[in-house]
């Protein structure tokens, strides 16, 4: 939930109170812990909370973190404090980077690896089904309560993740923690460039750096896209979420369920396609403008094509990690996963300044392609894989 607080719902608080689309792009530059992880996820590997254990201990701080930060924004106006709420998204950024951390190790180590393909689409659906609290329910009610108010209800919400955490199992095949900082830090990244050699390594890390730049950079900005083409925070909140959320999960599941019949590498290029394609829908509908029936269609569209593209794509890092580095060698994938909605993002306010929303979404369109080339080479489509 974290994550889509700062990229659906900080966006549309700061755009409802005025300020400027280019103020609002370069803001994502502020979560850079998403892209930066891997240098303090040996941490969670070597270090064990004296309480419920490796995976869990660590799972319980970040959450506890994250209620009480995600309390902080409803303390400041955006038009005078906005280096205030830039202090505070990065404080909730680090937070959410780390939970992440520890999450993705978790579920790495529960999943064996022919049920990494669906148990990582029930993952996308679940973190797409926590979009509703900032993405939609938040929307709403600011149209009825104050912004200070929505954040404190929002905050609110992890409790439930603070419940699952103290709930849930610790897993019990983990590898044991190293034995030292050293090996903490050295060995995750020399068994990874070990087990390929260099030119797959950097073949590799640049596809999980280019695949889903496309979708993100169009996503980024996509409700202070919704409010200036004239839809009200309502009509955003109910169509364009709920059009979002249900395409999403329809997409994880459905990607879960084509993985285990044609494998990851072929789902990496049938649901890269869709994703891309996907893309120019954005770029119909600012043209069309303010008409809810084709916000749903473009809307679910596109994020079917993210649902499907996303389940594949966390299957296969999850099973480019060796299981006695989870934490370390998940991080530095994710970290280069975010690297586009991080920094990329960051331009986005002033492409669509100078050129508009049409002529943006068609760029984001074409920057899908570098990714699905590098397909030939990483996942090729004739390799088995499971």
């Amino acid at each position: 939930m974290p994550l889509y607080v700062l990229f659906q719902m900080i966006p549309a608080w700061l755009r409802d109170t005025g300020v400027d689309i280019e103020t609002i792009g370069l803001l994502s530059l502020v979560s850079f812990p998403y892209t930066w992880k891997f240098l303090w996820s040996p941490l969670t590997d070597r270090i064990v909370p004296p309480f419920l254990g490796r995976r869990r201990g660590w799972a319980l701080i970040t959450q506890i973190g994250l209620l009480i930060s995600l309390m902080l924004f409803g303390l400041f106006e955006p038009q005078t404090e906005i280096w205030s709420i830039a202090a505070v998204v990065g404080i909730v950024a680090l937070f959410s980077a780390s939970q992440d951390i520890v999450l993705d190790a978790y579920r790495r180590e529960i999943l064996p690896d022919e049920e990494l393909g669906f148990g990582n689409s029930m993952f996308v659906n679940a973190y797409r089904l926590s979009s509703l609290i900032p993405g939609s329910l938040a929307l709403i009610l600011a149209d009825q309560i104050p912004w200070s108010q929505v954040h404190i209800v929002v905050a609110v919400f992890m409790l439930l993740g603070i419940a699952t955490t103290w709930l849930m199992p610790e897993p019990t095949i983990a590898a044991p923690p190293p034995k030292s900082f050293k090996s903490a830090v050295v060995e995750p990244f020399r068994e990874f460039f070990q087990r390929k050699d260099a030119k797959s390594a950097i073949g590799l890390l640049s596809f999980i750096l280019l695949y889903k730049l496309g979708d993100n950079m169009a996503t980024a900005l996509a409700t202070p896209f919704y409010l200036d083409l004239g839809f009200t925070k309502t009509e955003i909140g109910t169509v364009a979420k709920v059009a979002a959320l249900w395409s999403s999960i329809a997409g994880g599941t459905l990607g879960g369920i084509v993985m285990i019949k044609i494998g990851i590498n072929r789902s990496l290029w049938v649901f890269g396609f869709i994703q891309l394609i996907t893309i120019f829908g954005f770029a119909a509908l600012s043209e069309i403008g303010a008409d809810r029936t084709w916000l749903f269609i473009v809307v679910s569209a596109e994020y079917l094509g993210v649902g499907l593209g996303t389940a594949a794509f966390v299957a296969f890092m999850a099973k480019s990690t060796d299981t006695r580095y989870t934490a370390t060698q998940l991080a530095l994938l994710t970290s280069l996963m975010g690297v586009p909605r991080t920094i990329a993002n960051a331009s986005t306010g002033f492409i669509i300044a100078s050129t508009g929303y049409t002529t943006f979404f068609t760029i984001c369109g074409f920057l899908a392609v570098p990714g699905m080339v590098l397909l030939y080479w990483v996942a090729p489509w004739n390799e088995t894989q499971s």
